[in-house]
């Protein structure tokens, strides 16, 4: 079942078996769908919309301080600005040794705590590190920059639910289906298919989320990155389902699946923003 948003002074329930449930209530209201299909790259990750929104959101919940920390290390730019780095560093074969830090994969049945790491490093790794490296006073200011660059961009990949899928299937890009009769990959779908779908800028997709307390914001932001990761490998695990090798997918699928796509934006912003006012505190 997909994770929705809650109504106000509904806690999220705890993990009791593995999958974690947000009580059904609160929808996003969609002002309008699909105008132009844009196909992109198969290696773009949330789109470089996607991660421009999380951005985008982080940026209105942070502290002061936490602002005027990363204003300075960004020299004033905003982590919307800087939100697709660890994606445009790939044109450089020097920096090969990050790409797995993009995704994860672990068996389905297993917590991410109970596999043995990957040796090349993932998704929880590279966040691990990167607020490490930021957080130390011995780190070069070059490094802080950096690392903070990659810090923005992981976090926006972990809600991307594909980015925690299986390892036979390379998180579903062996998934061949049509997206209004053009050839795509379920990975792909959900990494920018779905986000180009809406026609929108990154600032329009922020401001079609909710408004919430910041009561609710807090229970939203609550939990580690192990207990995220976890979420995200449930609702892989629900998109696995969701498509037959080859299946035409068009309107009906994005009606279905495009308050979840929000939510994980929305998420992934919110999150984001914990992780950087508990960094900078």
């Amino acid at each position: 079942m997909a994770i929705f948003f809650a109504k106000e002074g509904v806690k999220l329930r705890q993990k009791a078996p593995k999958m974690v449930n947000f009580e059904a209530d609160m929808r996003y209201s969609i002002l309008f769908f699909l105008v132009f299909v844009v196909n992109s790259h198969a290696n773009t990750i949330w789109s470089k919309t996607g991660h421009r929104t999380v951005g985008h959101i982080a940026q209105q919940h942070l502290t002061g301080k936490a602002k005027r920390a990363i204003a300075d290390l960004l020299s004033g730019h905003d982590l919307a600005f800087v939100a697709n780095f660890a994606d445009e560093i790939k044109a450089d074969r020097s920096f090969s040794k990050f790409s797995a830090w993009h995704y994860v994969n672990f068996p389905a049945d297993k917590d991410y705590t109970e596999v043995e790491p990957s040796p090349y490093g993932d998704v929880v790794m590279g966040i691990q590190k990167c607020i490490e490296i930021v957080k130390s006073a011995s780190s070069t200011r070059a490094d802080k920059v950096f690392y903070l660059k990659m810090l923005v961009h992981l976090v926006g990949d972990l809600h991307q639910p594909m980015h925690v899928g299986r390892l036979e299937d390379r998180g579903g890009n062996d998934i061949q289906v049509q997206w209004f009769d053009k050839g795509t990959n379920l990975h792909r779908l959900w990494d920018s298919d779905l986000i180009n779908s809406f026609g929108m800028s990154y600032t329009e997709l922020a401001a079609t989320m909710p408004k919430m307390s910041r009561k609710r914001i807090k229970q939203l932001q609550a939990g580690t990155v192990y207990d995220w990761v976890e979420e995200s490998q449930d609702l892989a695990t629900e998109l696995y389902d969701s498509v037959e090798v080859g299946e035409k997918l068009g309107y009906q699928y994005s009606y279905k699946y495009n308050d979840l796509l929000l939510q994980q934006l929305h998420l992934g912003g919110l999150r984001l923003a914990k992780v950087l006012n508990d960094l900078f505190s």
